[in-house]
Order: structure tokens, then sequence, then C-alpha cells
């Protein structure tokens, strides 16, 4: 009597129950999964992606970054695993919230999510061409912070204001201009944002502490009653 736990086609012979096949070749066909197959080609095509947005990098944006970067974990690690990271570390909590965000999606979801933003980001690649090779491009999103707040022009030097000094993250001004009692630690620009909204706006870890340091209000409110934490998230 056949075994329904044996492939089709395979029976148990005389040989202390050795698996053996209906043919003398003594090789077993196992029957066609067409979702394995399917599941392979994905994380190949994957892959592909993933080597292929090396070349991406400055076209993407932070949060297509952020995106990007959140499936690439789901798909290598599964759901988020690890602590959230402390406040002062900007980079890494919104690293950690988009991933986390995922909660259990499947890693097949997140390959074919990432997949179709790099389709988006670059509509003309062919993952059958080889990816050139050349300088690992960085990933780690370490670059500026690109504000939604505020829109970078150049400023002459003799024009800057404390504000400006901020957001470009010149600590020593800063310091030098709060300890020579030239610049109140809370005064606010004229949309109600102290130093340390727009420290925290742009990631300044650093300024930061300093602005804490030399007393900055930490519940401070801008114009709408939003406070740093606000910005930082």
């Amino acid at each position: 009597m056949a075994s329904s736990f044996l492939p089709a086609g395979a029976t148990t012979g005389d040989s202390g129950g050795e698996l053996s096949s209906g043919d003398d070749s003594g090789e077993v066909e196992f029957p066609h999964d067409p979702e394995i197959e399917e599941t392979s080609c994905l994380a190949e095509l994957f892959e592909k992606a993933a080597a292929h947005l090396q070349g991406l990098i400055q076209v993407a944006s932070r949060e297509q970054l952020l995106y990007l970067y959140a499936r690439y974990k789901q798909v290598k690690v599964g759901n988020c695993n690890t602590p959230k990271p402390s406040f002062f570390d900007f980079e890494g909590k919104q690293k950690w919230e988009a991933w986390k965000a995922l909660g259990d999606s499947s890693p097949s979801q997140a390959m074919q999510e990432y997949i179709a933003v790099v389709k988006k980001l670059d509509p003309g690649w062919n993952p059958q061409i080889p990816e050139k090779k050349g300088k690992e491009a960085n990933t780690g999103f370490g670059g500026p912070v690109i504000s939604s707040l505020y829109h970078e022009e150049t400023i002459r030097e003799e024009d800057k204001n404390i504000f400006d000094y901020c957001r470009e993250n010149n600590i020593d001004h800063v310091t030098k201009a709060i300890k020579s009692k030239n610049v109140d630690v809370n005064v606010k620009d004229e949309e109600g944002r102290a130093l340390l909204h727009w420290a925290c706006d742009r990631g300044h870890k650093e300024l930061v502490t300093v602005l804490l340091q030399h007393r900055a209000d930490i519940n401070c409110q801008d114009n709408e009653g939003q406070t740093a934490l606000h910005y930082a998230e």
C-alpha cells in the first residue's frame, strides 16, 4: 500500500523501507510548487532592487529612504525586535518607527513594496542588466536632515541671525552668543520657534544638549502650540 507521506509514484521497496521510485534511476520527482518558485523569484528580484538602490540615493527623498529601510529590515530580520532609541538619537528613532509601523507585514509584501518604490525611482530599471560596480553608497541616512519647515537659501555671513547659525549647527557661535548674554536662549523667530525647536528639527543632537544645559525651555511652544518634542518626532 502506498504511503500518504510519500511523493506520488514513490513506494517502499523490500530493502528495509528505503525510498524508491517507479523507474530504475532511483531519483524521486517531487511535485512542482508554484508558490515556492514565485517566492524564490521575488527574493532574487528584491536583492537586485537593493543593489540598484545604491545608485539612486541622491534622487530618493528621506521619506522614501526610510520607507525602503523599514521594508529591508522586515525582509532580513522580521518584525521590529529592538528597543526604541533614545530621544536624542533622532535618526535611529525615525528608522525604528518606520520599521515598527510595519507590524506583522509578511516578508513577501515587504519585498513587493520595496521593489515597487525602486521601480518608481527609476522607471527604466532593467533587473536583467547587471549593476555596475563602484563605491558603495551610503544608505545609513547619515546626511543632513531635510527640513520641511525651512527652504534653504544662500545667506551672506553678515546677514545671518542666531537662527541661521542654529540651523547650520554652528555650536561655537550659538554658545558664545548665549554666554555673552547677547541672545536669550529662549528667543523666538516670527513663527514662535525657539532655538531648541530648530535644533530638534534638524537633528543637531549636540546642539540640543548645549541648549538644554543653558536652560532652554523644553516646553516652549511655537505659534501653533508645538513644542520642540513635536519637531523631533
